[in-house]
């Protein structure tokens, strides 16, 4: 039925053009003949197609741009015949008996817009004329349409300040005027819409009028730009007649509509010294009116406006924009008792961001905010998505502005619309108020604003709800552990006996500071407690802990060069860990000297290891050479990427050092350590420094001459260690 719907249209806007384009035909060809009499007549017939009640809004509106481009054709000709011979009185009257009335109206707009331009009579009077006439038309589709026509027409012929069409008889309130009744007028066909036709086809009607709403909207535009609308003129006239048609039109579409024309069209300036007149209509829209959408909108113009300069925030206080902002919002919410949470707590985050624009030192207007959120959101239960949402962004504001959480701890209500969030949501807001910490390095210095934060950020710290038996995912919640982990660095004083309390205050998470916590911070009270940090941190399983946490201290790569050599010299003098968690530690020491930064770094590190393997005692011999063999796969990596960087093997210095390595425990007797293995490693040596890409260096020249000198050394001692090193060639 749909289909054969659409098809039929298509047909009937077929014909309608057809019909339109053979009548312009005969039109222009009377026009051509300066024949005024048949140009009149069939330029009515083709405007008659535009009668037609078969065709949607946005089929009329095909047909009536093909009728508009002929029409501006035949306005250029009753111009010129103006001019001429003709009349332009004549014409104005002679076009008013074409048969039909819809034609008829087009032609006298047509023909009253080169009557206003000749001048021949006051253009107030003919305006008023047409949009009086124009009321002969009460179909809404077919009535908006001629009058849009007719806003078109006129719109460049208003007797505004500075036009050519002003003078003592026409005066910009004439201009206002007409523009008022055309919009009057067309609202009220706008709205009668929704009236007509059965109640099942009303989501269709509904549709429609949504695809026509500009036309209605373009009067405010207009209006807009009539240069002689000031703030006096805007305040007493425009405005209060605007509204009492939105007020009084009862359409939740067209009032929705209409009042975000109106903020968006009108300057800023405006809406600030006329805000009283504004805000008080917003409640006496229909309930169903999506009025958050609406004042948000208008907090963000004043909002932008007062961050446009700082010169205009003396006018927001003089005009106590903030109390009439809360208090509209106040009534707004009472008037619409079905208001969901989410649009309350919407409407108080957009009025927060205006706050903060407009009175960033006023953090008791924030803290107002605050509490009459808490008043809308308690006793509702359970908080929708939305609305959670909605609290979140609430709650970011006072950070993202004042990048200082002391600021936060100052606003009593703060605490109490977190209490609001659900357990998942309380978490990502603690995790949101320890990012802005971390991110604007902000030190709490005081017991108290600990307790304070840690009563923000509760969530992350404890379960806030004891029946909530969703399963957490292990990384999720190892990053919040993190995070909160991380706060702790920022908790600092100067003053030891300050800091005492600070980390007595963490420790008990509680209130009760008892008189051993608030004892003096000798050093016999510090290194308890660090002893009792280092107990705590004993019993956790995970014997890479330490090694991980030192290397994550360090925040750039010479540093964790420095870090991995002081890691791996410890870990050799040690013999205080058993065999598993000595040879956890020792492959995550080779684990982490492998992910360095630069591959020299990464080989140097790694063949260092090679020492935590060889162990009396211990069964390390594979290990070692392991490790050696991955320290000249990295060297041999470097040595390539050095080839592609520079067209050059580089230097060779990596490779006489791991040499070296194998010489030290081929003697101490490494058994997997062999001849081969060495002569292999010189001749490779060798081979890279007589290379035609090789890289002239000193220093690895003098390092092998003296690696070849100790191995000669080594031969000429005799006995058994000569007889080991016997078998090298150099």
């Amino acid at each position: 039925m749909i289909s054969d719907g659409v098809e039929d249209e298509e047909k009937w806007l077929t014909a309608g053009i057809a019909g339109l384009q053979q009548n312009a035909f005969y039109m222009h060809r009377a026009l051509d003949s300066n024949n005024i009499k048949d140009a009149l007549k069939y330029s009515a017939q083709m405007l008659s197609e535009l009668r037609t009640s078969r065709l949607s809004p946005h089929k009329y509106y095909e047909l009536y741009m093909r009728a508009f481009d002929e029409l501006r054709k035949l306005e250029i000709f009753f111009k010129e015949e103006s001019n001429r011979s003709c009349s332009i009185i004549e014409l104005y009257e002679l076009v008013q008996h074409a048969g039909n009335i819809l034609p008829r109206l087009y032609l006298l707009c047509t023909v009253g817009s080169v009557y206003i331009r000749s001048k021949e009579a006051p253009a107030k009077d003919i305006l008023k004329d047409l949009v009086e006439m124009c009321r002969g038309i009460q179909h809404p589709l077919r009535g908006l349409f001629l009058r849009s026509y007719l806003s078109q027409v006129s719109r460049d012929k208003l007797p505004d300040i500075g036009s050519e069409y002003e003078g003592d008889e026409n005066t910009v309130m004439d201009a206002v005027e007409f523009v008022l009744q055309n919009f009057t007028e067309m609202n009220k066909l706008w709205v009668r819409m929704q009236h007509q036709g059965p109640a099942r086809e009303k989501e269709k009607r509904e549709k429609e009028r949504n695809e026509l709403r500009d036309l209605v909207g373009k009067n405010l535009h207009v209006l807009s730009q009539i240069e002689g609308i000031d703030l006096e003129l805007y305040r007493d006239v425009v405005l209060p007649r605007v509204l009492e048609q939105v007020v009084n039109c009862k359409d939740d579409l067209a009032q929705y509509y209409l009042m975000d024309c109106i903020i968006q069209v009108f300057p800023d300036e405006y809406h600030l010294q006329t805000l009283e007149t504004l805000l008080g209509a917003c409640p006496q829209l229909q309930p169903s009116v999506d009025i958050k959408t609406v004042l948000s909108g208008l907090m963000e113009r004043l909002s932008n406006y007062a961050a446009s300069s700082t010169e205009v925030l003396p006018e927001f206080v003089q005009v106590e924009a903030f109390a009439k902002l809360n208090n509209a919002i106040g009534q707004v919410i009472e008037a619409q008792a079905d208001m969901p949470v989410f649009g309350a707590v919407a409407l108080y985050s957009s009025l927060l961001t205006f706050t903060l624009h407009v009175h960033p030192d006023r953090l008791d207007y924030v803290d107002q905010i605050l509490g009459a959120c808490v008043s809308k959101i308690a006793g509702k239960g359970k908080l929708e998505a939305k609305a959670t949402k909605q609290i979140v962004a609430l709650l970011s504001a006072p950070l993202e502005k004042y990048n200082d959480i002391d600021t936060a701890l100052k606003l009593s209500n703060y605490p109490l619309v977190m209490e609001y969030l659900d357990d998942r949501t309380n978490k990502v807001m603690s995790n949101v108020i320890i990012q802005s910490i971390m991110k604007n390095k902000t030190h709490i210095s005081t017991a108290d604003k600990v307790g304070a934060l840690f009563e923000l950020i509760k969530g992350l710290i404890k379960d806030l709800d004891a029946n909530n038996d969703d399963e957490m995912d292990e990384d999720d919640f190892k990053e919040e552990q993190n995070s909160v982990a991380r706060l702790i660095q920022m908790l600092y004083n100067n003053d030891p006996e300050e800091m005492l309390k600070l980390v007595r205050r963490v420790q008990s998470q509680d209130d009760n500071v008892t008189e051993e916590e608030t004892a003096s911070a000798t050093p016999k009270k510090i290194f308890q407690i660090l002893n009792q940090t280092i107990e705590t941190l004993s019993t956790v399983p995970v014997p890479d802990l330490a090694l991980r946490l030192y290397l994550e201290c360090a925040e750039d790569s010479k540093a964790q060069v420095t870090a991995l050599y002081l890691i791996i010299g410890t870990l050799q003098r040690m013999h205080t860990f058993g065999v598993e968690n000595r040879d956890t530690l020792t492959h995550k020491a080779t684990g982490y000297s492998a992910k360095l930064l630069k591959k020299p770094d990464q080989c140097r590190a790694v063949y260092a290891c090679s020492h935590l393997f060889w162990v009396e005692d211990q069964d390390g011999v594979k290990d070692v050479l392991l490790c050696l063999k991955r320290a000249l796969r990295i060297a041999n990596a470097a040595q390539q990427m050095a080839n592609v960087a520079k067209g050059s093997s580089g230097s060779v210095m990596l490779f006489i050092e791991i040499l070296n390595k194998y010489l030290y425990f081929f003697e101490k007797g490494n058994t997997q350590i062999t001849v081969a293995s060495i002569q292999g490693l010189i001749e490779l040596v060798t081979t890279e420094m007589q290379s035609d890409t090789s890289t002239s260096d000193p220093a690895a020249d003098a390092f092998l001459a003296s690696t070849i000198r100790y191995i000669q050394s080594q031969k000429d001692k005799g006995g058994a260690t000569g007889e080991k090193f016997e078998a090298i060639k150099v």
